[in-house]
């Protein structure tokens, strides 16, 4: 029943909400997650699945069990429309048209320092012409200090009126009336009451951006405002973007720290902004978008490397203290995401657990394991079109297994492939070099080889008693034989 009311009557309860004393206020939000929480808790009621309550109380206690709720979750929080929240335009303008990526960012004054301005610099510095003609920054000042906010717009406009005008950055905001209960929130995780209301607003202040920017692009990534950019980033994201065309995915990340560079479809945007208004004061925002990534069903992380974005700030938004975290994958300057086109892999080699032999042809921080290989084992690559290749870099062993390399190896390319679809293989190869310290690098590859190329392999030329990680092989492509 209750659920039933705040459908039909949560605009008409929300405007006489808003004409309450701020003190005495319980907004339309507040009392929607507390209704969700303990009705699941505690009121037995035959409209609610069991599944539902379990699901809300593991959420509590940061339990959840994604493979199980994952349906239940879909049933209970299909929200596919935006909050009704009215947004304050502080600079800049609706969007005239949809871009390709929107990159939001919340901020609050910090006792120390303010790294906002410097972030905005490096997303616009760090892009290309042509690149700018497809992003869209989103800045919201989240404190409720307004002076402070007219301060930053003005900071803002002065610095990047350019961008302004041009129509992709605009600044935003959401009054103090709109915000659920901040105080008294239960102490989760024994957090000082101070650490549960910053964490629970920042919640709050992330699912309002979300909502906002839910239909200004296709895809939508999340920085904090104290974060420097890799030089074109917006290239590096559509590559990968591209590679993964044909698989599910519902979070793609290009930083290992906290809320940055964690990329979404915006069409997911709703559903995570509802999902971080219903548990705002339960956990940290990075914990439940562990949860909700997990309850989509991506069960594993899909990160890229080298990351794309870096922690910059020293001082953290909380009190000031001291925040020196730093992304050791980080690389400022233009790198460029190998193409890797499509492609059968396979080896002969004895393969450990679940390293199979695809966890090497990517930007995924993943890799191929393979045990003690003996010489003529063979790790191969049948491309599904003949390419012309101007770069190949494979990588073997890791950090923390260092002597799990390719001791004794060497690259091949091939021709005239024969074979069915699952045993196609080359019938002439050419090597290209020998492994040194278990790695491979070479370039101008199309002006070394003048076959159009269908195989690739690495072939062990002495057995080792070592296990093999194959850590990454890249493949960059120059133009295409029929062009």
């Amino acid at each position: 029943y209750c659920m039933l009311f705040f459908t039909r009557h949560n605009l008409k309860y929300f405007d006489k909400m808003r004409c309450l004393r701020k003190r005495s206020a319980v907004s339309f939000l507040g009392i929607l997650v507390v209704c969700l929480l303990f009705m699941n808790l505690y009121i037995e009621d035959g409209y609610v699945l069991e599944g539902d309550k379990q699901l809300i109380r593991e959420t509590a206690t940061h339990q959840l069990n994604p493979e199980r709720y994952v349906h239940s979750f879909k049933d209970l929080s299909n929200f596919s429309g935006s909050i009704n929240i009215s947004y304050r335009y502080l600079a800049g303008t609706p969007l005239p048209r949809k871009r390709y990526l929107t990159i939001g960012l919340s901020s609050v004054k910090r006792k120390k320092g303010n790294y906002l301005l410097e972030t905005i610099k490096s997303i616009f510095e760090q892009s290309s012409y042509e690149e700018l003609k497809e992003i869209a920054v989103v800045v919201q000042l989240a404190d409720f200090d307004s002076a402070w906010c007219e301060g930053m717009v003005q900071d803002i406009s002065q610095k990047f009126a350019h961008h302004i005008i041009a129509g992709r950055l605009i600044v935003i905001h959401v009054p103090e009336d709109y915000y659920p209960v901040l105080d008294g929130l239960k102490r989760n995780y024994n957090d000082p009451e101070d650490r549960v209301k910053f964490r629970s607003k920042q919640n709050v202040d992330y699912a309002f951006l979300l909502n906002f920017c839910a239909n200004l692009s296709d895809y939508y990534v999340m920085l904090e405002d104290d974060v420097r950019c890799s030089k074109n980033f917006l290239t590096a994201v559509k590559k990968v973007i591209t590679s993964r065309e044909g698989s599910y995915w519902v979070t793609l990340e290009f930083s290992k720290l906290g809320y940055i560079g964690k990329l979404y479809h915006s069409h997911d945007l709703p559903r995570l902004a509802h999902f971080l208004l219903m548990f705002y004061q339960e956990m940290p925002c990075d914990w439940l978008l562990i949860h909700f990534r997990g309850l989509l069903a991506q069960k594993e992380v899909i990160r890229f490397k080298p990351s794309l974005f870096q922690h910059m700030g020293y001082y953290s938004s909380y009190k000031g203290a001291e925040n020196k975290l730093k992304d050791d994958d980080f690389e400022e300057e233009s790198f460029d995401i190998p193409d890797n086109p499509p492609a059968n892999l396979h080896t002969n080699m004895n393969v450990f657990e679940n390293y199979e032999a695809s966890k090497a042809y990517s930007s995924i921080d993943e890799y191929f394991w393979g045990k003690a290989p003996s010489t003529g084992d063979f790790y191969g690559i049948v491309f599904e079109k003949p390419i012309k290749i101007s770069k190949i870099k494979v990588v073997t062993g890791t950090e923390d297994r260092q002597n799990d390399i390719l001791h004794h190896g060497a690259l091949e390319v091939g021709e005239k492939i024969v074979g069915s679809k699952k045993g196609r293989q080359c019938t002439t190869y050419l090597r290209l070099g020998e492994f040194k310290n278990g790695n491979f690098e070479i370039t101008d590859v199309e002006h070394k080889v003048l076959f159009d190329i269908n195989c690739m392999r690495i072939l062990v030329t002495k057995s080792q008693k070592e296990w093999l990680i194959i850590r990454s092989i890249s493949v960059w492509t120059s133009q295409t034989p029929n062009q």
